[in-house]
């Protein structure tokens, strides 16, 4: 995974030297497909969590003939991308010319050389033009797959997914907020509001069992449950980057707080450090060195009939043996840890299921790993605690909306029927 998150870093660097869309105007909006039967004002996508790298991986149905592709998805990556210099056979794939409108949407101030006859992966510049398509939904259930006629993507090499990938997948599905990104195209195509959720599953599948909608609410859940009017909202802040952040003001443990240096839990707009930024390329929760300290020493002193592992599992510093914690249906029997937001009222609670992980077994561990000394963000929040949480990023209205665990509601993220027929 160091490898993975290295050799990702290097790429992102590479990339937003192409792509600088955080300085780009809002795509405008294409005319819609007349093939479709009607206008939705919902899509989803089905996800999987990958055991082996405990990444999420989503199929989008590209090219024509229509094909089914995997995608790593990375909420704050700023564009699709795709690995297309070999074995990409399309009859819509179209290259726009360097300075093109579509270029100039994408901001792609380079032009490059190709030596043979223009195709995926050796054209004059990093920009492509594809078939997209989606399904539909109503909420609470699959419809018809709706298409983009010309989706604006990134071609790239792909070495960059021989290390730490999922085995087959073909590139990253971006979903930070930038005029590219999926949620962006999606919305201006069809024309409605800039939104999305995220229900990352809890489980690894080779079947789907999560989902990413597009588009506002209902999101119902087996047995008919509507996560949407459950949510509860708090400020969403926009790096310059595209990335997603939020602001903590405290974090208690079994309703008391820990002391750390509230500092860090600012986030400089212009410098782009401190707060609290999410991900789904961290598997766990990142803290900032004191913080991950104080925390880990607060929480503990929660368990003290507990006794921890004198040798944990790696990543993770406190660990315990699996048949000493009681099971709860919101997992091990652990203290709650409550993401103190706006104010003491509005708190993102984090349940046993989410807190803690069997690292291996017999042995769990918390579910947080150290930082280290002036990270770039003071707490990374990852996809282990947005398991079985609906998260939606409102874009237009700056918000996010969470429902912490859907244990409590009875439900998971694998419960959206996926299997109901259009």
């Amino acid at each position: 995974m160091a490898s993975f998150l290295h050799l990702f870093h290097i790429f992102f660097l590479i990339s937003t030297s192409f792509f600088l869309v955080t300085q780009s105007k809002p795509p405008q909006r294409t005319a819609f497909n007349p093939r479709t039967a009607f206008n939705p004002n919902k899509l989803v996508l089905p996800i999987q969590k990958d055991q082996a790298t405990h990444l999420f991986i989503t199929n989008i149905h590209k090219r024509n003939p229509l094909k089914q592709v995997p995608f790593v998805v990375h909420l704050n990556g700023q564009f699709l991308w795709v690995a297309c210099e070999q074995s990409y056979l399309s009859s819509t794939y179209h290259a726009p010319l360097c300075h093109s409108t579509q270029c100039a949407r994408a901001n792609t101030p380079y032009c490059h050389t190709c030596n043979s006859t223009p195709r995926p992966g050796c054209h004059n510049n990093t920009s492509a033009q594809d078939v997209l398509s989606i399904q539909s939904t109503k909420g609470s259930k699959p419809g018809p797959l709706v298409r983009v006629p010309r989706f604006l993507f990134a071609c790239a090499t792909s070495f960059l997914l021989q290390k730490g990938f999922p085995k087959n997948v073909q590139g990253i599905a971006g979903l930070g907020h930038a005029p590219i990104s999926l949620p962006n195209q999606l919305a201006s195509h069809f024309g409605f509001p800039p939104k999305f959720a995220l229900c990352l599953p809890s489980s690894a599948s080779n079947v789907p069992n999560g989902a990413i909608f597009f588009g506002d609410g209902p999101y119902l859940m087996l047995p008919g449950i509507d996560i949407s009017s459950q949510l509860r909202f708090t400020p969403l802040t926009i790096s310059p980057e595209g990335q997603y952040y939020i602001t903590l003001t405290s974090i208690r443990i079994n309703n008391k707080q820990v002391p750390i240096n509230a500092s860090l839990l600012k986030f400089n707009v212009n410098a782009g450090t401190g707060g609290t930024k999410i991900s789904t390329i961290k598997p766990y929760t990142v803290l900032e060195h004191s913080i991950y300290q104080s925390f880990t020493r607060f929480l503990t002193s929660q368990l003290p009939g507990i006794p921890q592992l004198a040798k944990p599992v790696a990543p993770f510093s406190v660990c315990y043996d699996s048949r000493k914690l009681k099971s709860t249906r919101a997992g091990p029997g652990v203290p709650n840890i409550d993401f103190v937001l706006q104010n003491q009222n509005v708190k993102w609670t984090i349940t046993g299921a989410n807190s803690m992980v069997e690292a291996r077994r017999g042995v769990t561990c918390l579910a947080f790993v150290d930082g280290g000394v002036r990270p770039r963000a003071s707490i990374i929040i990852g996809s282990h605690q947005l398991q079985d949480n609906l998260v939606q990023f409102d874009l237009a209205g700056s918000r996010l909306g969470f429902s912490s665990s859907l244990l409590f509601r009875r439900t998971s993220c694998s419960n959206f029927n996926f299997t109901a027929t259009p």
